[in-house]
């Protein structure tokens, strides 16, 4: 007799604990006011547009050159070495930010791109997404995953570029103008 093994349901994510998390510089993947430094800031919405004070994110992105690190110690921040990884809580207000740098295009002609992870509280698992620089108006347009989007949905995946150089990119978790999140099989 053959049985066939189901995986158990998902829980929410959380709670979150103090120990080991959120651990020192985990939002600097640069030092502010590193030369090429810029800031990534944002609000987490829920769906009836509250800010939502708890949750994570957090970041995965290549260097400024496109070039994807590949080394350990993603933990390490010692000021000179960029790891493409940071960890960040959402203040009570709602809002997150990131000191790290314009990521590259991994190959010519690709639009560059911050990969995104988000746990908060109520989600049974992790949401993943994107944010998109806003300049390289050709590369979106050229983007497989924006281009298969509407464009309305498709705006939600794009951050805007700030007066000072920085990123400002939203997260909403439902209702109107609801982030695209991506699904990984």
């Amino acid at each position: 007799m053959s049985t066939k093994l189901v995986p158990t349901p998902g829980q929410t994510v959380g709670p979150f604990y103090g120990y080991a998390l959120p651990f020192e510089k985990d939002n600097e993947l640069l030092p502010p006011g590193f030369p090429g430094s810029i800031r990534l800031q944002g609000t987490v919405y829920d769906g009836a547009g509250h800010t939502i004070p708890d949750a994570i994110l957090e970041i995965w992105q290549p260097d400024a050159d496109g070039k994807v690190v590949q080394r350990t110690g993603s933990l390490v921040r010692d000021g000179y070495t960029f790891t493409g990884w940071g960890r960040g809580a959402v203040g009570n207000s709602g809002v997150f930010t990131f000191t790290t740098v314009n990521p590259g295009p991994t190959k010519p002609g690709a639009a560059p791109f911050i990969s995104v992870a988000l746990f908060a509280r109520g989600l049974t698992n992790r949401l993943f997404t994107r944010i998109y620089l806003p300049e390289d108006t050709e590369a979106l347009a050229n983007d497989p995953l924006l281009s298969s989007l509407e464009p309305e949905r498709r705006e939600t995946l794009i951050a805007r570029r700030d007066p000072d150089g920085g990123l400002t990119w939203d997260i909403r978790l439902q209702g109107e103008g609801e982030t695209v999140f991506l699904d990984f099989q």
